[in-house]
Parts: structure tokens; C-alpha cells; sequence
């Protein structure tokens, strides 16, 4: 059997929040073979601390082409990194976290990825050992999720299929966005193979050029269309993981109150950082949750709030 990795795109601002990660997939996730954090190389020094003999932090470069590269970080728009070239216009430090997930799980000697976002904290245990090679692996589809009043997802919809050279499907249409989210690596390498096939140019010149693309759409909709691609998944309407993704931030009540909401297949959450929810309170809210797991495990009574 080949155990599943763990693909992890971040970068220095992310450092507290993807420590957090690393601190909860290190307690609660077992049964995969290696952890990669992939981040800018001016961060690698930042990250440093967090390798071990499962988890190996490699710099952004190892992945990207010669002529792509990094302004100095006083360049900034918004607080973004951003990355030129002279074959198209400056991608954003967002977008090459998505070209670097393409890339990583193409390259690296696995055949099954787990992609994490720094933001995501595992709060129950997770076996990987069912997602194996040459298990199928879940895909994502949430029907009917994208809508034509959804100008950054309708736009992403578009451009995917502008890249696989498919007809664009009528709104509403699939979403294949999410948390906890796995790929196989000749899928992956068959997908950039598409991209360039139709484009004519390499695949990251041709998502340069795009700038507006979802590495997760293009995944999704490629393997929905590529009968190959598609024996190796199995589509499932939800994935392990509780999206929080509104703006207000949350404060620890709230925050306990999102966990008690859980399935009992939920075994991970994820705060997008826009909403300023500090990650001390995340920290406090994990410790308790783990607190709750270590004493029903022991067989004593807890009077903290039930999450399971």
C-alpha cells in the first residue's frame, strides 16, 4: 500500500494559525507518510522549527519554474506577495499557493494527497489508512453551488472550462471548493497535461495568464470530465471538515458552539482568517475539545459541553 501525504501551501502570516495545524494533525491524524508545509523561500526560516521526521518544509522554488519570481516583499498590494514574470501579469501569493499544490502533487513520490489549509485544525482523530492507493479517493461535488450571482465563482467556472477546452455548464453548477480535500497524482499530471493540450504553453504559464482560476474547480470539473480520472474517486456531498467562512469574528462561546454543531464524521474545522477570530481563542477551544476526548476516553465524567 502507498499511505496518503499531506500538502500544506502557506506562508509566513500564516505561521501561528499552520502551527496550530501542525500541533493537531500530529496528535489526532494517523496512517499517512509525510507532511509538506510548501512555502515562499524568503519564510523557510519561519517554518523551520516545525519540521520533524514526518513533516518536511520545502520552499516554493523547488516547484516553480526559472522565470517566475517573487517581488521583494515592499512590493505589496492589499498585504500580498506577488510573483512576476515576462510571459504574463504579476500572480498574487494566492495564486501560486494553488499552482504549488498542482505542482507538489505531481512531483512528489506519492500517489494520494491530502490538502490541508493552514487554517484547518483537526479536533477528533483521522485515519488516513482507507484513502490509500489504490483505494478510490472522495471528490468533492456540492451540486448546484455555484450561481451566476457569484462573480468570483462564476468567473472561476468559466475560466476552467475555457482550460479544458469543455463547453461551460449552465448556472447553477457544481462546486467542488472545500476543506480536507484529496487527489491522486496521475490525475493531477493528466490535468496539467489537458491544460496544455489546449492552451498550446505550459500549464502555470497558461494559469499566469488566466490569473483567475480555482485549483479545486479545475481538479473537480477535469475529473468529471475524463472517464479515466473518474474510477479513481468517489463523489461525496460533504467532506470531514466545518467551513466557517463568514466575516464576523467568532468568540470562544461561538466558537464552542460551532464544534457542538458537529457530525459524528466531522473531525476538523476551519476559520477563514478574515474573520479575525484569534487563534489563541482556536488554541483555547482545541485544548478543551481535547481535554473532553482524553477524559471519555478514560471513562471519567467531564462537565465541559458535549462535542461528539
Amino acid at each position: 500500500m502507498n499511505p496518503v501525504a499531506l500538502l500544506t501551501p502557506t506562508y509566513g502570516r500564516d505561521l501561528e494559525i499552520c502551527t496550530l495545524l501542525c500541533e493537531s494533525v500530529d496528535r489526532h491524524v494517523t496512517s499517512f507518510s509525510r507532511h509538506y508545509l510548501l512555502v515562499p523561500d524568503c519564510d523557510l526560516s519561519l517554518f523551520a522549527p516545525l519540521a520533524s521526521d514526518r513533516r518536511m518544509i520545502i520552499p516554493a522554488s523547488a516547484f516553480l519554474p526559472d522565470w517566475l519570481r517573487p517581488l521583494p516583499r515592499m512590493i505589496q498590494r492589499k498585504r500580498r506577495q506577488f510573483w512576476w514574470s515576462l510571459r504574463a501579469k504579476p500572480v498574487s501569493g494566492w495564486h501560486v499557493q494553488q499552482i504549488l499544490k498542482i505542482a507538489a502533487a505531481m512531483s512528489l513520490p506519492h500517489e494520494r494527497f491530502c490538502i490541508l489549509d493552514s487554517d484547518i485544525v483537526f479536533f477528533r482523530d483521522f485515519d488516513l489508512a482507507g484513502f490509500e492507493y489504490p483505494n478510490t479517493i472522495p471528490l468533492l461535488r456540492t451540486d448546484d453551488a455555484v450561481t451566476a450571482d457569484q462573480p468570483r465563482h462564476s468567473r472561476w467556472l468559466e475560466t476552467s472550462h475555457q482550460l479544458l477546452g469543455v463547453p461551460t455548464p449552465p448556472f447553477p453548477a457544481p462546486d467542488f471548493i472545500g476543506h480536507i480535500i484529496f487527489w491522486d497524482r496521475e490525475t493531477t499530471r493528466a490535468l496539467a497535461e489537458r491544460i496544455e493540450a489546449v492552451t498550446g504553453m505550459s500549464w502555470i504559464e497558461a494559469l499566469c495568464k488566466t490569473r483567475e482560476f480555482s485549483e479545486y474547480l479545475l481538479y473537480g470539473f477535469f475529473v468529471q470530465n475524463d472517464a479515466t480520472s473518474a474510477v479513481r474517486h468517489t463523489v461525496v456531498p460533504k467532506t470531514s471538515c466545518i467551513s466557517y467562512w463568514d466575516d464576523p469574528t467568532l468568540s470562544k462561546i461561538e466558537l464552542n458552539r460551532l464544534l457542538a454543531r458537529a457530525n459524528r464524521d466531522d473531525v476538523a474545522f476551519s476559520i477563514a482568517s478574515f474573520s479575525g477570530t484569534p487563534v489563541e481563542t482556536i488554541r483555547e477551544v482545541v485544548a478543551e475539545s481535547d481535554a473532553i476526548l482524553a477524559s471519555r476516553a478514560a471513562g471519567e465524567p467531564v462537565g465541559l459541553p458535549a462535542l461528539c
